[in-house]
């Protein structure tokens, strides 16, 4: 489409050139005074008009030139000046004034010098002095149309400019509203969940402590609080590094990756959980008494960074979905590796039924957000033996 666009003026110069080209022929085969140079002359003149829009100067020379030697030889009259008319336009339309100036004014005094030295031969004095200003006026309204359309042209430059501008502006006040509040929910969940979490984990870790300096056993529930709150620590750190992270980046985009604190703090960022966690979350749903199995079929590889993570907490939400609302039932995760895509299911032998289904939670919406984002599919429903069952299909791209 953009060649088509960048040939149409060029196109329709060299139409214009050629019908100029036709017109002037005719009046010089026409004028029986005329011979084979002002063929030629006119020719020139008009096939030089191709190039008014490009390289306005050229056709405004070639052009003047010519029709002053066909005007000069035979007197055509009015419509020998036409060419030049268009080759004054031009000039006027690319910025141009002296020279269209000079043009205009040495066509018309060698026509009105070579019209009223043929005056002898019965032409009206009078009426080639009229004949001349009408040109002049035509001249004149030439070059007032090139200014016109010039200042047109710049205002409608203008006015792109702006709307570019405006819309930078636009993107980059997104940006900065983006910005800030991906500050705002850092401090937030830095200031509420870290410190809940926090002193969950440190009373737990007393409790084991004092469980054990006793010579008691210390209760499974307890230990998975205590695993399951370094877990959320460790997440939540790492969520929040990528939102502070994010926010750098956006508020320096030149700043590289290469350098010496930056590439520090990637290097000693946490790792978001992914399937390589996948034994501890089974491990940890088992300790809260969960009855849990996982198979997992298929070539183990590594997976895309964002898939990884889906997988991950498809299955974390998924058991802690059975756990609270399935309890007693067992749990099967399944895992298969394919070629083009990594399928997770996730069931249950609850006492979930097809006529009852449970009603969507934040769980089951994120999941199918996590799951749509990366073009994938989800199913998440009663199965008709009873229990639940959560299939993910996420597409894993062109294998490398």
């Amino acid at each position: 489409m953009s060649s088509v666009h960048a040939w149409r003026p060029v196109a329709m110069d060299g139409a214009l050139a050629v019908v100029v080209a036709v017109l002037q022929s005719v009046t010089v085969l026409a004028n029986p005074g005329a011979g084979a140079l002002d063929l030629v002359a006119v020719l020139a003149a008009s096939a030089a008009l191709v190039a008014w829009r490009r390289a306005p100067l050229v056709p405004l020379l070639v052009s003047t030139l010519g029709m002053l030697v066909y005007a000069a030889h035979v007197q055509p009259g009015p419509p020998a000046a036409f060419p030049v008319m268009v080759a004054v336009f031009g000039a006027v339309r690319a910025g141009h004034r002296v020279l269209p100036a000079l043009a205009g004014t040495l066509f018309l005094g060698v026509t009105l010098a070579a019209n009223l030295t043929g005056a002898a031969s019965g032409q009206d004095p009078q009426t080639i002095v009229q004949g001349t200003v009408l040109l002049l006026g035509w001249f004149l309204a030439a070059g007032v149309g090139g200014t016109v359309t010039r200042h047109r042209q710049a205002y409608l430059e203008q006015a792109e400019q702006r709307a570019a501008e405006a819309e930078r502006t636009r993107e980059e006040v997104a940006r900065r509203r983006a910005s800030e509040e991906r500050l705002r929910i850092a401090r937030e969940l830095h200031d509420t969940l870290t410190h809940s979490i926090s002193v969950i984990k440190v009373q737990a870790g007393v409790a084991v402590h004092l469980a054990r300096k006793r010579g008691d056993e210390v209760p499974a529930a307890l230990l998975a609080i205590q695993e399951a709150s370094g877990d959320a620590m460790r997440e939540l750190r790492a969520t929040l590094e990528v939102l502070r992270d994010d926010d750098a980046r956006e508020r320096d985009p030149h700043d590289s990756p290469d350098r010496g604190p930056r590439e520090d703090a990637e290097s000693v960022r946490p790792e978001p959980s992914g399937l390589d966690r996948l034994d501890d979350l089974v491990d940890r749903a088992r300790s809260t008494g969960l009855p849990a199995t996982v198979t997992v079929s298929g070539e183990r590889r590594r997976l895309p960074v964002e898939v990884d993570r889906a997988a991950y907490r498809i299955v974390q939400e998924a058991l802690t979905n059975v756990s609270r609302h399935a309890g007693g039932a067992a749990a099967s995760v399944r895992i298969d590796y394919g070629g083009t895509e990594l399928v997770v299911q996730v069931e249950d032998d609850g006492a979930a039924r097809n006529d009852a289904p449970p009603v969507p939670g934040v769980g089951l919406v994120g999941m199918r957000e996590r799951v749509t984002a990366l073009g994938g599919r989800l199913r998440a429903e009663p199965r008709a033996e009873g229990g639940f069952t959560v299939r993910a299909e996420l597409p894993l791209g062109d294998p490398s």
